[in-house]
């Protein structure tokens, strides 16, 4: 039985998410104005999966099975590097972090077109959904921003199907348990992003700034540690539907915060945009009266933080 969503604790992890995860769109992007994309994400990723690792081996969990590593570095890499990297990369190339998010945010249309390959056929309501959010991704392409860099863009959509068919794919592979899962992916998937970033030739020339230094820990501390185990009690205690919400308050939180924070622009075509992928997300998750499937920890977020999508998304 699932808990009800006006619980204090509920509540108080729901916020959690809905602005650590929507606030480390602005953190990648302070973080990388003085640190490679590729090189800080995999620090980012090491220091956080090393951490969680050995917390949860000193509370008694098992160590992973040989087959676990292998499975845990494979959808590492396409979560970490294909997701996470991606929308460094992008950031790189100009694009602002609400726009980032906003574009990430379709991932859940993504991984309900994946579902499919293994089985997983989605309502009529679901594919309007996608059909709806891709027409605002469309719109979206056509604005300022994302026209004036087109391979940030493209890195973008890359970042958004990556870690939606990395979500759907670890579903169905032998994956360490619970927690571990996690950790195994967050550490594996740092050294994939180190090895990408020495092919890229990324080198640190001069001291990155303090600001840098405080958006990594930043992004190590709440985005990957705490945002993660937040969103791991709000799978155990509430539905998927609800716990899986922040796909559409996330690019709220990040818009917001890049205007307040870092002067971005958002013209009225983006906004618009915003609204049609809003919604289309939010009538994929819009609870049903069938009963939810069971959601399968493990995948993570191309924002950064580790976590699974339902199998309905």
């Amino acid at each position: 039985m699932k808990s009800s969503p006006w619980r204090a604790d509920i509540l108080l992890a729901l916020v959690g998410v809905y602005v650590i995860w929507g606030s480390t769109y602005l953190a990648m992007r302070f973080a990388i104005e003085s640190m490679p994309p590729l090189l800080m994400a995999g620090v980012r990723y090491i220091s956080a999966g090393a951490l969680m690792l050995a917390f949860l081996r000193w509370r008694g969990h098992a160590w992973p099975s040989g087959r676990q590593w292998i499975n845990g570095g494979i959808i590492g890499a396409f979560l970490m590097l294909g997701g996470n990297g991606m929308v460094g990369l992008a950031l790189e190339q100009g694009v602002s972090s609400g726009m980032s998010a906003l574009v990430v945010g379709v991932a859940p249309l993504f991984a309900l077109a994946f579902a499919n390959i293994w089985g997983s056929r989605a309502r009529i309501r679901e594919w309007v959904g996608m059909v709806i959010g891709f027409g605002g991704l469309i719109l979206l392409n056509l604005g300022n921003e994302l026209s004036a860099s087109p391979l940030g863009a493209s890195l973008l959509v890359l970042a958004a199907l990556t870690w939606a068919f990395g979500s759907m794919w670890s579903q169905h592979l032998n994956m360490p348990a619970g927690f571990m899962a996690s950790a195994v992916e967050m550490l594996l998937g740092g050294f994939v992003l180190l090895a990408a970033s020495a092919l890229r030739g990324e080198t640190v020339t001069e001291m990155p700034t303090a600001k840098a230094w405080w958006a990594l820990g930043y992004l190590i501390s709440f985005g990957a540690i705490l945002g993660f185990s937040a969103y791991v009690h709000l799978l155990q205690n509430v539905r998927p539907a609800i716990a899986t919400s922040y796909a559409y308050v996330n690019p709220l939180v990040a818009v917001g915060l890049g205007v307040w924070l870092a002067g971005e622009q958002v013209d009225r075509t983006a906004l618009f945009a915003m609204a049609i992928i809003l919604s289309g997300v939010v009538l994929v998750y819009w609870p049903s009266r069938e009963r939810a499937p069971d959601v399968k920890q493990g995948a993570a977020n191309p924002d950064g933080a580790s976590q699974q999508a339902n199998s309905n998304s």
